[in-house]
């Protein structure tokens, strides 16, 4: 007897954990829905608290870290060094690293920190976590163009710091052999990478116009250090004018396509391709 009503009282335990657990699901959910709506209403600081409330109710509910990540980012503002600022980043990528820690292979939480990295240009993370996220989905496009704009962006500095220092202008042709030198030593990896990323980002969307853009500029990357090789040089500025004109065709040809009658290049894009020389 005493048996059996042990047994039953365990029973009656049981289904209260999980009448209790079944509950705040229930609740983490309905948190959850409320988060999303107070996100599209723009209504972020709700909206955390929300996506808070569900992650607590329920831990294995990852879409709630996930939009608690994306309304952190959402009010991280680039370039803004208030400490206030950081921790919106800090946040962010911290509750995606969470989901990571469930999912390893969530492409969306893995995208997500390369994009705040490279927001407050740490681009030696930014660049790690977009090479992960090539790893996970090798057919997306964009994850080879982010690591070839880090590769460009990288190089692109190093070298007009050495002009800088040569007391050079930033458009002058670099003819030093010393400081050619150095430029090559630490920007010919990077550029090599650079064009092999935007090669295969090409070979999955033939129409990447910004990824031609780009060409462009880091072939002209390598003519700049190519200084004791005249003709390497030149075969560089050829193929980086080619991809200039690819670019423009692909645009005007996608803009034709929209029925737009024309081409509009946009002024970010625009100034990234330098003039033919």
């Amino acid at each position: 007897m005493n048996r059996s009503v042990r047994v039953l009282a365990g029973l009656a335990i049981l289904l209260a954990v999980l009448s209790a657990a079944g509950c705040a699901k229930l609740k983490a959910r309905d948190q959850l829905n409320k988060g999303v709506q107070s996100y599209k209403n723009s209504r972020y600081e709700e909206a955390i608290e929300h996506f808070k409330n569900a992650a607590a109710l329920d831990p294995s509910l990852l879409n709630a870290r996930l939009y608690l990540a994306t309304a952190y980012a959402q009010q991280y503002i680039p370039g803004a060094e208030t400490e206030d600022n950081k921790r919106m980043a800090g946040s962010a990528i911290e509750e995606y690293k969470q989901v990571l820690t469930q999912d390893p292979k969530n492409i969306n939480a893995v995208k997500g920190i390369a994009y705040l990295f490279l927001q407050m240009k740490d681009f030696d993370q930014a660049k790690q976590y977009y090479q992960k996220a090539a790893a996970v989905d090798s057919n997306d496009p964009e994850n080879y163009y982010s690591i070839a704009v880090i590769d460009w962006t990288q190089a692109y500095k190093l070298r007009q710091e050495q002009r800088s220092k040569l007391g050079m202008k930033p458009t002058d042709q670099l003819k030093d052999k010393k400081g050619c030198s150095f430029v090559k030593t630490n920007n010919q990896a990077p550029v090599e990478e650079g064009i092999k990323m935007l090669q295969k980002a090409l070979q999955i969307r033939p129409d990447y116009d910004d990824a031609m853009a780009y060409l462009n500029l880091l072939y002209r990357e390598r003519a700049d250090y190519e200084c004791d090789d005249a003709s390497a040089r030149a075969a560089d500025t050829k193929t980086a004018n080619d991809w200039v004109d690819k670019t423009l065709a692909t645009k005007k040809a996608k803009a034709e396509k929209q029925g737009a009658g024309g081409i509009v290049i946009d002024q970010k894009i625009g100034q990234k391709i330098d003039q033919k020389k």
